[in-house]
C-alpha cells in the first residue's frame, strides 16, 4: 500500500492555505500527525488623521482608516499572527485516503486580557476541514478567493482593499481544474440613511462558488465566480424587515513569474453585493431603500504586487491595492466608504530557512462620499521563525 508522506500532505495544505511548511510528523495507528506553525512578532508605528481603532492598529483594515480627527502616533508590539496547526493522513482499507486539518491562530480572538500585565489571547480556529478524494468538507478559505496572488508582506493581509480574504465552512467538489462549493451565507446591510452595519442570518440559501485554476509555465490564473442571496428577516431599530436580493461577483487573479525568480501577482475583484468577500467588508452587500427593501451596491477592487529578489537572502515587494464602491447616496448617505487605497514597500531578509525579518512601509488612505478623507502611514518591523 502507498504510503503517506508528511512532505506530499503539507504540500496539499500548502495549497489551501493552510499552514507553514515545516512540520514534523509521526505515526498513530496508522495515521500519519504532524504539527507545525510559526512565532511572528509585529511592532508598528502608525501615524494617521484620528485614532485607529483597537484591530486597525493590529494590522491594516481599510475601513479603519481614521477621517477628520487630529494627527497621531502610535506605537503597537504584538506575537498575536503566531499560528499552529495539526494534520493528519490516514490510509483507508480500499488504498484511498483521509486527510484533515485544524489550525488557530491568536489575530482576532476577542477573549482574552488587556496589556497592562500578561496579554493573554485564546486559539482562533483558521482551518478546520477533511479531504477525502474530490471532496473537500469543512471550514477553510473560501472557493472564490485565490491564495496564488496574495503579496509577499509582513502585514496580516497585504492588499485587504482588493483582496477576497474569507474562510467559512464548506463543502467543495474538485474535478481537475475546476471547484465547485457550497459556503455558508451571512448578509451585511446599510440601514436606510446610513448608520451602523445591519448583519443578519437570514439566507434561506447558501452562497455558491465556482472556479477554474491554470497552471502554465509562466505562473498560474485563476477565474472564479460568486453567486448568493442577501437577505434580512428581523426587526432592527424597532422597524421590521422582510427582503431577499440576489448579488453576484466575478474575480480574476494571476501570479506572473519572471526572471530570477521574481513575480508579478494581480487581481481584480467586482460585482454586485461582494460585500464582506472584498476588503475585509470595507462595504456592505446592501442598502435598505425607504421602503425596506434592498438595494446591492457595486464594488470593484484592484491590486498589483511586484515581488524582487535582490539575492537568495534578500527580497522586496512593492504593492499598490485600491477598492471603489458605487454607493446611491440617497440610500447610504454621505458617510460611507467610497474609496479605499494603499501603497506599500518593504524589504525582508531570509536569515535562514526558517528565520526572516523585515521592515515594511504602508500608506493608506480612505475617503467618504462626502469628498473628506483621511490619511495613514505605518511603517512596521517583523520577525518570523518556522517550525
Amino acid at each position: 500500500m502507498k504510503k503517506i508522506t508528511t512532505v506530499s500532505y503539507l504540500a496539499a495544505c500548502v495549497a489551501l492555505g493552510a499552514g507553514s511548511v515545516q512540520a514534523a510528523g509521526f505515526d498513530i495507528g496508522g495515521t500519519n500527525v504532524t504539527f507545525g506553525g510559526y512565532v511572528k512578532l509585529d511592532a508598528m508605528v502608525s501615524d494617521a488623521d484620528g485614532e485607529i481603532a483597537a484591530l486597525g492598529r493590529e494590522f491594516y483594515v481599510p475601513s479603519l482608516t481614521p477621517i477628520g480627527g487630529d494627527s497621531t502616533t502610535r506605537f503597537d508590539m504584538h506575537a498575536r499572527q503566531s499560528r499552529f496547526f495539526f494534520a493528519t493522513a490516514t490510509e483507508l482499507e480500499d488504498g484511498s485516503k483521509i486527510t484533515g486539518m485544524l489550525e488557530f491562530d491568536f489575530m482576532t480572538s476577542n477573549n482574552g486580557n488587556d496589556e497592562r500585565t500578561t496579554n493573554g489571547y485564546s486559539p482562533v480556529m483558521r482551518h478546520a476541514f477533511i479531504k477525502y478524494k474530490n471532496w473537500t468538507l469543512g471550514q477553510t478559505w473560501s472557493n472564490f478567493m485565490d491564495l496564488a496572488s496574495l503579496p509577499d508582506t509582513l502585514d496580516f493581509v497585504g492588499n485587504p482593499d482588493a483582496a477576497i480574504f474569507i474562510r467559512q465552512a464548506q463543502v467543495r467538489y474538485t474535478h481537475g481544474n475546476f471547484a465547485f462549493a457550497i459556503e455558508n451565507p451571512e448578509s451585511t446591510i446599510t440601514p436606510f440613511g446610513g448608520g451602523a452595519r445591519i448583519t443578519t442570518d437570514a439566507n434561506a440559501t447558501p452562497d455558491f462558488t465556482a472556479s477554474y485554476n491554470l497552471k502554465t509555465n509562466w505562473g498560474v490564473v485563476k477565474v472564479a465566480g460568486l453567486l448568493r442571496q442577501i437577505a434580512i428577516d428581523g426587526t432592527h431599530n424597532g422597524v421590521r424587515y422582510d427582503d431577499e436580493v440576489m448579488s453576484y461577483g466575478l474575480s480574476v487573479s494571476t501570479k506572473i513569474d519572471l526572471a530570477n525568480k521574481d513575480d508579478i501577482r494581480i487581481t481584480l475583484n467586482t460585482g454586485k453585493g461582494l460585500g464582506r468577500y472584498v476588503g475585509l467588508n470595507t462595504v456592505n452587500g446592501a442598502v435598505l431603500d425607504a421602503n425596506g427593501n434592498l438595494e446591492t451596491i457595486d464594488v470593484t477592487a484592484f491590486s498589483v504586487a511586484y515581488r524582487h529578489l535582490w539575492n537568495d537572502q534578500w527580497r522586496s515587494t512593492f504593492l499598490y491595492s485600491t477598492l471603489m464602491a458605487d454607493n446611491d447616496t440617497a440610500l447610504t448617505g454621505a458617510g460611507v466608504t467610497k474609496t479605499t487605497q494603499s501603497y506599500s514597500a518593504n524589504l525582508l531578509y531570509q536569515a535562514t530557512k526558517k528565520l526572516m525579518v523585515g521592515v515594511e512601509y504602508k500608506f493608506a488612505n480612505r475617503e467618504v462620499e462626502s469628498g473628506l478623507d483621511g490619511d495613514m502611514n505605518r511603517i512596521q518591523f517583523s520577525a518570523k521563525y518556522d517550525f
